[in-house]
């Protein structure tokens, strides 16, 4: 397992490329959509920071204007700063914030980490770029997986074992999906894939219609 200091620096590393990454993309990428569905890419990058821009004492206003669900809550917010921001304050949001020290209600730093580098995959994934996030990234949020917090993400992982064809990680028994390591790690997070991404006979339950 990392330590405290290594997971923080990694942190930090995955904002600032990806800030770089969203810098460098072409004004209609930021319209596309992306593997949150109901989400182009300017929305998922508003979700991203919305942690670093919104007070605690903001965010449970939001939460009981949305009468409870942390969904809709998300949802609205996202949509608002998507449109009320520029895609390059948007990308600066990330940059400026490297540093942040929030995480998440539950999971700490290690889900922070996995906040940012699924988002990123939500985004590159989507919009068919070749970005490979670092391995000690991936190792650090999938040695985290756990089939109760697959479940909330929405993920069916029942009868499945998942088998990295890139780094040396397997999770669950039954029939084998193989896969790259970050793309196993979305699976973990209850997304879909285009087709051809993974590999196995049930392979097709993680696949985007």
């Amino acid at each position: 397992m990392a330590d405290t200091m290594d997971i923080k620096a990694a942190i930090a590393a995955e904002r600032r490329e990806l800030a770089d990454l969203l810098d460098a993309l072409p004004p209609d990428a930021w319209d596309a959509p992306t593997l949150c569905t109901g989400w182009r890419v300017r929305e998922v990058v508003a979700h991203m920071s919305m942690g670093f821009r919104h007070s605690f004492p903001r965010q449970a206003r939001e939460l009981l204007k949305a009468r409870g669900s942390l969904n809709r809550m998300t949802d609205r917010l996202a949509r608002k700063d998507a449109a009320d921001a520029a895609p390059r304050e948007l990308a600066a949001f990330l940059r400026d914030n490297a540093h942040h020290p929030w995480t998440p209600p539950v999971g700490g730093l290690t889900s922070a980490l996995g906040h940012d580098v699924v988002h990123g995959l939500d985004i590159t994934v989507a919009l068919g770029l070749d970005r490979r996030v670092p391995d000690d990234r991936l190792r650090t949020v999938l040695d985290a997986t756990a089939l109760r917090t697959a479940k909330f993400f929405g993920a069916d992982l029942s009868g499945i074992a998942l088998h990295a064809d890139d780094l040396d990680w397997s999770f669950g028994t039954g029939t084998p999906v193989h896969g790259t390591a970050q793309d196993l790690l979305l699976v973990t997070f209850g997304r879909k894939l285009p087709p051809g991404r993974l590999r196995g006979e049930r392979s097709d339950r993680f696949r985007a219609a």
